[in-house]
């Protein structure tokens, strides 16, 4: 669908949190992006700010005042970086959209010319494929070791290294955005969605201005909803693993009990070792157990009890334009 104007529209997601330092960089590099090889098409870029506490709101209210192409969403709170941006994916108007620009450009803003090329022989999904990082060893073996496991376990294909770094058609958006997700895996619903992506290999950049907002437990906990919302696997492996350790058990108490009865003399170890090292053992797997059922728990609590809303404070520039 096309604009007033007659040109296709493109729409860019940026989420932000105490990126005073990045969102005009950013900003700058869609613009001049649209300003080149881009010229063809109407920009739309959303800025999605997590209730951030540094002057980042400000510089983007400045931008806004003279570009009524950049959008701003301001959250009431700070809802989690995949939250912010899916319900800024809500709020796109762009034939395709962009699903996740991030203000730090690790992911190269010149790629988007590529996606839109691909996008319009045809491809709905076009997606960016991180086949190099410039991160620690560490950080780079265990998402490569993640993505594949998650992969492994669904029953559907999540394409490895493939972050939110992906241009949609808007068919495709109004799939993804359909489901109401208290805690959408963007990446996740995109693949299930079904449409074939095509992928192009690029290196993921290490951030130039400021830290990572990303800390360890959010992560952690990232990879835990991604593991988690797609696949039963987990506990199904789980259910296994009690039911061998139940068969176990029991063959080891017929053992020990056909022992003691063929035995002459008393035995010389009273096993309380063992005892003890099972105890510990069991009680382990059993928290382990429950933890995990913990995790599908409170994911169920929160999507009954909250469902997929984000509180917003504020919206800038979207009363200066609607979608044609």
């Amino acid at each position: 669908m096309t604009t007033g104007t007659g040109m296709k529209r493109i729409t860019i997601i940026s989420p932000c949190y105490n990126e005073g330092t990045n969102v005009r960089v950013c900003y700058e590099a869609i613009r001049s992006l649209f300003d080149g090889p881009l010229a063809g098409y109407e920009r739309e870029h959303i800025f999605a700010d997590n209730a951030s506490t540094d002057g980042t709101v400000a510089v983007l209210r400045e931008i806004a005042g003279n570009d009524p192409h950049l959008r701003i969403i301001v959250n009431a709170r700070n809802v989690g970086v995949l939250r912010s941006t899916f319900n800024a994916l809500k709020a796109s108007s762009g034939d395709a959209t962009l699903v996740m620009m991030a203000v730090d450009l690790q992911d190269p803003p010149e790629l988007i010319a590529q996606f839109v090329r691909h996008w319009e022989a045809g491809h709905k999904v076009v997606q960016g494929v991180r086949v190099k990082r410039d991160e620690g060893l560490i950080m780079r073996t265990t998402r490569w070791a993640y993505y594949r496991l998650v992969r492994r376990l669904t029953p559907f294909e999540i394409p490895a290294d493939v972050g939110e770094f992906q241009l949609l058609d808007r068919q495709v958006v109004d799939a993804v955005t359909a489901f109401d997700d208290h805690d959408p895996y963007i990446r996740g619903l995109i693949a299930y969605v079904g449409f074939k992506p095509y992928g192009i290999p690029y290196v993921w950049r290490a951030r130039r201005r400021g830290v990572s907002k990303n800390r360890l437990l959010t992560l952690v906990d990232i990879a835990l909803n991604g593991l988690l919302s797609f696949t039963k696997t987990p506990l199904r492996v789980l259910s296994a693993a009690g039911l061998v350790m139940a068969v176990l058990s029991l063959l080891y108490a017929i053992g020990n009990l056909l022992w003691l009865l063929t035995r002459q003399e008393r035995p010389v170890q009273p096993g309380i070792p063992t005892l003890i090292v099972a105890l510990f053992f069991f009680s382990g797997v059993q928290l382990l157990f429950l933890g995990l059922l913990g995790e599908y728990i409170v994911s169920i609590h929160q999507q009954v009890r909250f469902g997929g809303r984000v509180i917003e404070a504020e919206r800038i520039n979207f009363d200066r334009s609607t979608r044609a």
